[in-house]
């Protein structure tokens, strides 16, 4: 992996809530991928290979969704990793070009999903199977969705260990609400208080309404291309350098008695070490985030998962207002998946094209000022989780 690989186009369709738009997957492929490849200024003809990821949909839906941008005969792969599936296919489009297989190719995921709570859709055994038996072992089974409850038992644990306090989690809603009003393409553009979102529908432990991801609608696609086609093609000072992608699956520890490592601690926190190594940067030259928090409870976790604090001192983090605009980080300024939308095929290639614009400087008025190292979390449990390193060319 001695090539350097580059994002030097992004695209992406505004979040919506499902149903509320008359379209379906081929149209939000066909939006994501043009803005992709105009923004790159390369055609469709120059693309090598396609990865193309959805979790809700027939085998072959890569195809037919990139149908609608050219027909040269490229290979599709067609990716399927929960939650993480965007950036997955990401991955696989940077290995083959630092690999030296690939010189340009296109990641593209998209979602056209159900309205509300997620379903696995198994036919046979359910992959999360094991998952939801450890969460019945270790606090039993809630009326809540598995979702938010798998997730709100992880935040339970963190409140009863370290004494963080259900306001801790609501200011990670109330921060990724406010940095959305920036955003024209989040699905959720509304501005809330704190006693909102604690007073919103209890849904299960701390979590909120306010504080989980909606179902959504949406397309994101990035052109990756190798250092050499960069210089080539003139696109240096659009190119943003992949510095490293890594991902990581579950562990034995992932199947034990904590909740918080059953909803993918450990795979973020080793997905963090084999993301930096070697690459003499660390979590503490990093200016921007885009976190997976699917709930606020994740988020808050993950700070600790990824270095940003240590064990048990999230919500200091949070207190000393170190995860936003003014902060050591600013973490989620598109307003992440509780306020941008979560369309799961779409979700880590919206992530890139976030972290992309701010390093560009093109993120209009949610830009971070002198962003020039960003990071990208992206989980799915079941398990995948992925990590990728940015740095302005």
């Amino acid at each position: 992996m001695s090539n350097k690989a580059f994002i030097v186009g992004v695209g992406m369709t505004r979040f919506e809530k499902p149903h509320s738009r008359d379209w379906d997957y081929p149209d939000m492929a066909r939006e994501a991928a043009t803005d992709a490849l105009e923004d790159a200024g390369v055609d469709y003809d120059l693309i090598e290979q396609v990865f193309a990821g959805y979790v809700y949909g027939p085998s072959t839906c890569g195809q037919r969704a990139v149908y609608e941008v050219g027909l040269t005969g490229v290979p599709v792969f067609n990716v399927n990793n929960n939650c993480s599936t965007g950036s997955s296919a990401l991955m696989m489009a940077v290995q083959l070009v630092q690999g030296g297989q690939m010189q340009c190719g296109l990641a593209i995921g998209f979602e056209k999903m159900q309205k509300g709570s997620l379903d696995t859709g198994a036919q046979g055994t359910n992959p999360l199977g094991r998952h939801f038996e450890t969460m019945a072992q270790q606090r039993g089974m809630a009326k809540a969705p598995p979702a938010p409850q798998i997730f709100g038992n992880a935040g339970i644990e963190h409140m009863e260990r370290y004494g963080t306090t259900k306001e801790h989690f609501a200011k990670i809603a109330h921060k990724n609400h406010l940095h959305s009003t920036k955003n024209p393409r989040s699905q959720f553009q509304d501005e809330y208080t704190l006693e909102e979102i604690l007073e919103s529908r209890p849904i299960h432990g701390p979590l909120t309404m306010l504080q989980c991801c909606p179902t959504s609608d949406g397309g994101a696609a990035a052109v990756v291309m190798s250092e050499d086609l960069v210089d080539e093609l003139g696109l240096r000072d659009q190119a943003v350098e992949v510095v490293s992608m890594a991902m990581t699956t579950d562990r034995p520890s992932s199947f034990g008695d904590s909740a918080i490592q059953l909803v993918g601690y450990d795979m973020s926190r080793q997905a963090a070490e084999k993301v930096f190594a070697g690459t003499g940067l660390t979590i503490d030259d990093v200016d921007v985030i885009e976190l997976h928090d699917c709930f606020s409870a994740n988020e808050l976790i993950t700070y600790e998962a990824l270095g940003l604090c240590d064990e048990g001192k999230a919500g200091r983090l949070i207190d000393d207002g170190d995860v936003t605009y003014g902060g050591k980080w600013v973490v989620n300024p598109s307003g992440g998946l509780i306020s941008k939308g979560h369309p799961l095929g779409a979700t880590g290639l919206a992530q890139c094209a976030e972290l992309t614009w701010q390093l560009r400087g093109q993120a209009d008025d949610r830009q971070v000022d002198g962003a020039e190292i960003a990071l990208q979390h992206n989980l799915g449990l079941g398990g995948a989780a992925v990590l990728g390193l940015y740095r302005k060319s």
